[in-house]
């Protein structure tokens, strides 16, 4: 098993490091200071920023730009999930940081999504200009009144009528709904409550801008409202879109679904891991430059066993995650779904633990904006809920390995659908 980066992957992960250490960490108090700035003096939190907006055409120049995107004609840029993972690490290291690379959820799984199911006029009309960047998306899945966990209790209905599709219903934690950029969501609803339990859903293009469309409310994290890129709860009112805006046909969104989480899974992990680093880093400069009782904290037995699980976790977690990327690129999503499951569940952790200690080593500081743990550790824990909770991936996890042992019917096996 080679884990080797190719040469490509090499070059770009120099320029992405010299960019984010010149472009992206000096401008993190300016870019918090923007976004409260637009909210104070333009009553609009969720206005794109121009610390943002002016530093894409200049990565984008560097060619790191739509690197995500493996075997796409229409993004030659992209790597596989291999040569991805380092650079996504890398990004992940500043919550905002992937968008400057057209490489943040959840336009990444939106842009997969399109490519791999949609049509070409789909392509054309909202893929193209998502590549370009000149759009935003969201992801319509997650459901207030039902969990959402498992896919198959999803209650919003889509229902053909004539040419076109009805939909009614509710959807909430929708990422990236408040951004004004923001023009097309892919939804998840049911065509067929009778049918099958894994054939009743369907995905569906849905305009933004289509009437009986209205976004409630922005849900803040932890009292973070993580603007401008935000999570909306948004209500579906009798909203009409073409019939040919399903993708694939009825009964195939859990199908769809089962695709695209495994590539955006992924991708949370590769950034959780790059929090869990800069963590680490804070912690240990932190712990070199502070004198508690007479000596460094750095030199007190608790906390260097602390920083060696620290670094053993860290390690852990990549390596697992580079096995997955390696499997997803050599034998496919399908036999790496057990991989996929096992590092949805220990890279957010990891990233938590390590999160939690560098606060700790902080101390009142560590809970302040002074720093960015705080704000890092709110967005990481919605990470051991998002795109299937702990508990589902773990029981998916057992049943997988119960199934080499004894005779499990294959359709217990499914690996848990919820929102990206």
């Amino acid at each position: 098993m080679e884990f080797e980066y190719s040469d490509r992957c090499k070059s770009l992960q120099a320029k992405l490091i010299a960019f984010m250490d010149e472009h992206v960490y000096p401008n993190e108090t300016a870019f918090k200071k923007e976004v409260d700035r637009n909210g104070a003096e333009k009553g609009n939190r969720w206005i794109p920023t121009s610390i943002v907006e002016e530093l894409k055409p200049k990565a984008r120049e560097l060619g790191l730009w739509n690197l995500f995107l493996p075997k796409s004609t229409r993004a030659p840029e992209g790597l596989s999930n291999l040569d991805y993972a380092p650079l996504c690490e890398i990004m992940g290291r500043v919550g905002w940081a992937p968008e400057i690379f057209n490489c943040s959820a959840p336009d990444t799984g939106n842009m997969e999504t399109i490519e791999r199911y949609g049509t070409e006029e789909h392509k054309k009309q909202w893929l193209e200009p998502l590549l370009r960047g000149e759009i935003r998306s969201a992801f319509a899945m997650t459901e207030p009144a039902v969990a959402s966990s498992d896919a198959t209790n999803i209650a919003t209905r889509i229902v053909r009528d004539g040419d076109d599709y009805l939909i009614n219903g509710q959807k909430w934690w929708i990422s990236g709904a408040g951004d004004p950029r923001c023009k097309i969501f892919i939804l998840m609803g049911k065509t067929d409550p009778e049918a099958s339990r894994h054939t009743q859903q369907s995905m569906i293009l849905v305009p933004v801008d289509t009437p009986g469309v209205t976004i409630l409310r922005p849900l803040p994290v932890f009292g973070y409202d993580d603007a401008p890129h935000g999570h909306c709860e948004i209500r579906f009112e009798n909203v009409r879109v073409p019939a040919s805006n399903i993708l694939l046909g009825e009964g195939r969104g859990f199908e769809i679904a089962q695709g695209r989480l495994g590539p955006g899974r992924i991708h949370h992990c590769m950034r959780a891991i790059g929090v869990a680093e800069r963590a680490l880093e804070y912690l240990c400069k932190r712990l070199i430059g502070r004198v508690a009782f007479g000596r460094t904290i750095a030199e007190q037995g608790v906390w260097r066993e602390r920083i060696a699980e620290a670094r053993i976790k860290i390690d852990t977690a990549r390596l697992l995650t580079l096995k997955a990327a390696y499997m997803m690129d050599t034998v496919g999503n399908k036999h790496a779904q057990a991989e996929i499951a096992m590092i949805k569940v220990l890279a957010p952790n990891v990233a938590q633990q390590v999160l939690d200690w560098a606060i700790q080593a902080h101390g009142a500081a560590g809970v302040c904006d002074d720093f960015p743990l705080a704000y890092m550790w709110a967005g990481n824990r919605t990470l051991r809920l998002a795109d299937g909770p702990d508990e589902v991936h773990r029981n998916a996890i057992a049943k997988l390995e119960l199934a080499k042992y004894m005779k499990i019917p294959s359709k217990n096996l499914e690996l848990p659908i919820t929102r990206s």
